[in-house]
């Protein structure tokens, strides 16, 4: 195991783990071998990096341009990929606008979005990739919808809670989805609950759909309840924080490493470096609250959310 593998090379193999085109494998890889550590103990590993890089290039110039990713699969970044989806006018955009750095176009009028629009919501130091798609609507759809939709890790089922006509919304996506052998969404947000007529919808929507949905009730439009949306998003994911630190040193509270819930110290370890998997003897657990010396754990223990693991190997 190569010796002070920096925090920028470890995120860079991450970034590497998750890259889907050549292209990000490339930018990932150039990284990891940039920001490596040089001297005689990682020889090997730089040799590895250069051929990887080598590799990646002949394979993207076989492939060529006629196997390029169709626009509307977005490639998958971060902890998760969550489509959103809903019937004209329900938010959508709006809510990407108000969660993230994407700038989707927002308008009074209908089937505003023509093209999926991703951005990267931040939870507590989680990057969460949201994807603004074209509504669902009778009048009108766009073909590669359901492909787009099947590609994300979960859906949102986004509504307006002041339209009259919400429920027959629902109930038309609902039916495509089922028709299309889509898995329905998770979450349902009643978006735009300062508007008037809401109040009565919201309550009409979470005692028919309880036991269908988490429901959610928020406005994009005045920034009430995105906290809540984004726990809930998070929640949703069931996905775990897991941060790691050296002995003797502090933790690095900014950059955790993702796992899903129910994986174990081993599958950390293997997230963080492969050689901590094959090698690894025990783990000493801390939290947050600060103990000094830990707790020792078996490589079986399932992890927890925020979780602090110092590996030895």
């Amino acid at each position: 195991m190569p010796a002070n593998l920096s925090p920028e090379y470890l995120a860079a193999e991450q970034e590497y783990k998750h890259a889907r085109t050549n292209a990000e494998k490339i930018e990932a890889l150039e990284r990891m071998l940039s920001t490596i550590p040089k001297h005689k103990g990682t020889e090997k590993l730089q040799a590895d990096l250069k051929r990887r890089i080598s590799q990646v290039r002949k394979e993207s110039q076989k492939k060529g341009a006629a196997h390029a990713v169709p626009f509307y699969l977005v490639p998958k970044e971060g902890a998760g990929q969550v489509a959103l989806v809903g019937p004209p006018n329900s938010g959508k955009s709006q809510l990407v606008c108000a969660l993230t750095h994407a700038r989707p176009e927002v308008a009074d009028y209908p089937f505003t979005t023509r093209f999926p629009t991703p951005g990267m919501m931040n939870y507590q130091n989680v990057q969460i990739q949201l994807v603004d798609l074209p509504p669902l609507a009778r009048e009108f759809m766009e073909p590669w919808l359901p492909q787009a939709i099947r590609n994300a890790t979960a859906g949102v089922l986004v509504v307006d809670a002041s339209d009259p006509d919400v429920l027959d919304g629902i109930g038309f996506i609902e039916e495509l989805l089922t028709e299309r052998h889509l898995a329905p969404p998770k979450l349902l947000v009643a978006n735009k609950r300062d508007l008037e007529g809401a109040a009565e919808n919201i309550a009409a929507l979470e005692e028919l759909y309880r036991d269908r949905y988490r429901c959610v009730a928020i406005s994009a439009g005045t920034g009430e309840n995105l906290d809540g949306f984004a726990r809930t998003v998070f929640d949703m994911l069931e996905i775990v924080r897991v941060y790691t630190k050296a002995p003797g040193k502090r933790a690095d509270l900014t950059s955790p490493f993702i796992v899903r819930r129910g994986q174990t110290v081993l599958d950390a370890a293997r997230l963080v470096h492969k050689d901590f998997a094959e090698n690894l003897k025990f783990a000493r657990l801390f939290h947050l609250s600060g103990e000094h010396n830990g707790v020792m754990v078996e490589r079986s223990r399932v992890v927890e959310d925020q979780d602090i693991l110092e590996f030895h190997i």
